[in-house]
């Protein structure tokens, strides 16, 4: 029971729709000294807003119309709007707000979250169901270890330290059943692979 409280925890901490907001936060940590203040509340602001209280609003929304039933979205059905609205939130974000800035890190991590979300989106429409929160934990430390590779610093430890969460990430969705082995490989995959994938773009060119 202690183990499974331990674990839950993990679970809420990096809960998906806190991912695009944690990455902004540590991207103003290592580049926030080039930026404008005004730039750092703007950018802020645009992803707390449409990745986490646009999201959170329109949930409770469709949960008082009966097209979800909880927050852990355990049904494959119930995914199809959110995601869809998830997805077009993203692409909003993307095209019109980092439009005015120069923040090709950010650009590029929240252009692979899109990728992502549309690829659970497109699994979901063909009956599978890949976990959200590895498909969020997985990006989020594939951006850190982009940072580190773009800001030439070593952040070892903390890439580690990411590697472990995502470890008890996963065994908080298997302790609560909310998941099999397979949608946690799977999820992880489709997080990891558009982040690599656009570091020949951005990262690596």
């Amino acid at each position: 029971m202690l183990m499974r409280g331990f674990l839950q925890i993990f679970s809420y901490l990096l809960y998906p729709l806190f991912i695009p907001v944690y990455a902004t936060l540590i991207y103003i940590l290592f580049a926030g000294n080039y930026m404008h203040s005004r730039e750092i509340y703007l950018i802020f602001l645009q992803v707390l807003i449409l990745t986490v209280l646009l999201p959170s609003c329109i949930y409770f929304l469709l949960r008082s119309q009966g097209y979800v039933k909880s927050k852990l979205l355990k049904d494959r059905k119930e995914r199809v709007v959110p995601l869809t609205i998830y997805c077009l939130l993203l692409l909003m974000l993307i095209q019109y707000s980092f439009a005015g800035f120069n923040v090709p890190e950010l650009y590029y991590f929240f252009m692979g979250l899109l990728i992502s979300n549309a690829a659970a989106l497109l699994l979901a429409l063909t009956g599978y169901k890949a976990s959200l929160h590895m498909l969020a934990a997985s990006a989020f430390t594939l951006f850190i270890i982009s940072l580190s590779v773009y800001f030439h610093i070593r952040l070892v430890w903390i890439i580690a330290l990411f590697v472990l969460l995502c470890g008890f990430v996963g065994s908080s969705r298997l302790q609560a059943k909310a998941h099999n082995g397979y949608e946690l490989i799977l999820g992880s995959l489709i997080g990891i692979l558009p982040q690599v994938g656009l570091w020949f773009i951005w990262l690596l060119k």
